[in-house]
């Protein structure tokens, strides 16, 4: 009888070591899947992350949005968002709709800080009234550049549909960013913007399409008129978007829907492979 029960005892032993190996083959076999697939990144959420910018000696941070199906078996369309006056990269990429908008189309969306909350993106000159360093158009400047270097090396992207978009001061470095690095933006989409001074650089974006919201009840609204007019007489491909009693932010989060739609018009799509 003792000698039945150890055997027993022994195939329970045996079994519950089986099953336990069985059971952890499984989950490294999962985890070897996503890795492969997603690179091993969290995917459908928001990641607020940093890196370290040597110009300025410090760290910057930079918020990203990966889609659920992100895949580095393919190249997807990258999305760089610029925030506004005191605002940061975590706020506007948590804009209400858009990273719905981005799950929608499948885009990866970037927010970088542009230096800080006054950097201006390089669209104010170099000296802003808020803050210094004396640089710090140039840092603003070249920490959006280097927020979408590190994404390009690091995730699966198709440089040739970058988008550019920017909220009020954002919208103002959209404008400066799009015409001082034309062969960069598939698309641009200045939102609200405070637009620059150097309105006769449109023409050097004169085929690059752009899309424009303003409200009438945002005090920006006519200034921007005078970018409309421009784009007009350029005779650009443009889409301007105008809110009837329409405020700075809300009638920017309301279309939203509509930008991530003419970004998808003008998408370059991928050219297929022909084997001889």
């Amino acid at each position: 009888m003792a000698s039945n029960s150890a055997c027993r005892l022994a195939m329970q032993v045996i079994e519950h070591k089986y099953c336990y190996m069985k059971r952890f083959s499984l989950f490294l076999m999962l985890i070897f899947i996503f890795l492969s697939v997603a690179g091993g990144y969290p995917t459908g959420q928001v990641l607020d992350r940093t890196y370290y910018f040597e110009d300025a000696g410090k760290n910057m941070p930079y918020t990203l949005y990966l889609p659920k199906a992100y895949s580095a078996k393919k190249t997807w369309p990258l999305v760089v968002a610029l925030h506004g006056l005191f605002s940061n990269p975590s706020q506007i990429i948590r804009y209400p709709r858009l990273t719905a908008q981005a799950e929608k189309y499948g885009y990866i969306v970037v927010a970088p800080m542009g230096y800080n909350t006054v950097g201006w993106y390089g669209s104010r000159g170099q000296l802003s009234f808020y803050t210094k360093p004396n640089n710090l158009g140039e840092l603003s400047e070249k920490d959006v550049l280097n927020v979408v270097t590190i994404i390009q090396k690091e995730f699966s992207v198709d440089s040739r549909n970058i988008f550019l978009m920017g909220h009020s001061m954002g919208g103002g470095g959209t404008w400066h960013l799009g015409m001082k690095y034309p062969e960069k933006w598939a698309v641009l989409g200045p939102l609200a913007p405070a637009a620059p001074r150097n309105i006769n650089d449109l023409k050097k974006i004169k085929d690059t399409p752009v899309i424009m919201v303003m409200g009438t009840k945002d005090s920006l609204w006519r200034s921007g008129l005078k970018w409309v007019e421009e784009m007009k007489r350029l005779n650009m491909h443009y889409e301007y978007i105008e809110v009837k009693n329409g405020g700075h932010v809300r009638s920017v989060i309301e279309r939203l829907p509509e930008v991530f739609n003419f970004f998808e018009k003008h998408r370059h799509q991928p050219v297929e492979r022909v084997d001889y």
